[in-house]
């Protein structure tokens, strides 16, 4: 009898153990070297297809590369890069997001990010949905991103159908 409370008291503990290692904060997620914060996706419309996912990256150990996500909600993840050339906004997939030796990456707006491609179901404002990425060092993690706002006209997010 001592030994199934010592037994359970001991499995209970490494469980909490575990779970808080996982998640260290409310929004960040540790994978080996790397902690991952602010993870979101923007909300989408009714009938919208597309959706940005965005991040912070801390990495304190060596360099590391983003090499994939995948969702769900979406038929397909891609990691893209946005940039500017003059007025015109030029955004595509790109094979992998360098993470520096003890440096930070942002997916954010305006830059490199993640597309969900052909959504299952609308992201909508509030709700939470699981991302999972593959690093080439670190492995791979699922990471709660928040669904926030609603999409800004122009911005990853916004209804790319004449981009793919």
């Amino acid at each position: 009898f001592p030994v199934t409370i010592k037994f359970f008291s001991t499995l209970l503990l490494a469980t909490a153990f575990v779970a808080s290692s996982a998640m260290a904060g409310d929004d960040e997620v540790k994978i080996g070297s790397l902690k991952i914060e602010d993870a979101n996706a923007r909300a989408t419309v009714p009938a919208q297809k597309m959706s940005g996912g965005f991040m912070k990256i801390e990495n304190k150990g060596g360099a590391d590369k983003l090499l994939a996500a995948s969702s769900s909600v979406s038929k397909t993840m891609e990691l893209h890069t946005m940039s500017m050339e003059g007025n015109v906004m030029k955004m595509r997939e790109i094979k992998g997001i360098d993470i520096p030796a003890n440096g930070k990456v942002e997916l954010k707006s305006g830059g490199l990010h993640l597309m969900f491609i052909d959504l299952k179901e609308q992201l909508k404002p509030g709700s939470t949905i699981k991302v999972k990425l593959k690093f080439e060092k670190a492995g791979e993690v699922e990471v709660p991103f928040k669904v926030m706002g609603h999409p800004a006209h122009g911005e990853p997010g916004h209804d790319h159908s004449k981009h793919h």
